[in-house]
C-alpha cells in the first residue's frame, strides 16, 4: 500500500480571521465598503466634482477601516456584543411594594390551581 498523509486542520472551534479582523467585524467592514461605494455613486450621478467625490469616499473608506479595525482589537470576537448589551442593564429597578420579591409561605402555593 502507498503512504498517505493527511494533514490534520488544526483551526476547529476557533473564530474566523482576517487579517486581523475577528468573527463579525468581517462583516461590518464588508457591508461598510458597500455603502461606501454606494455613497460614490449617488455622488458620481449627481454630477459632483470628480475630486470631491474621491476624497470623500477616500475618507470615509479610511475612517471605516480604522474604526473597524479598532473595534476588532479593542472588543475582540464577543466584546461588542457584551458591551451593548451591558448598556441596556437597567441603572434602577424601582418597586412600589416587595411583594414580587416576598417568598410565598407553603400554604399560599396549595391554594394555587395548575
Amino acid at each position: 500500500m502507498s503512504n498517505s498523509v493527511y494533514e490534520i486542520n488544526k483551526g476547529i472551534n476557533r473564530p474566523i480571521e482576517f487579517k486581523g479582523l475577528k468573527a463579525q467585524y468581517i462583516w461590518y467592514l464588508g457591508g461598510g465598503m458597500v455603502l461606501v461605494f454606494l455613497f460614490y455613486v449617488i455622488l458620481y450621478t449627481a454630477k459632483v466634482n470628480t475630486f470631491v467625490t474621491l476624497s470623500l469616499t477616500g475618507v470615509l473608506g479610511a475612517g471605516l477601516f480604522t474604526t473597524v479595525y479598532h473595534l476588532s482589537s479593542t472588543y475582540g470576537e464577543h466584546g461588542l456584543t457584551k458591551a451593548l448589551a451591558k448598556g441596556k442593564i437597567p441603572k434602577i429597578i424601582k418597586a412600589k411594594n416587595r411583594q414580587p420579591f416576598v417568598k410565598k409561605a407553603p400554604s399560599d402555593l396549595s391554594n394555587m390551581k395548575a
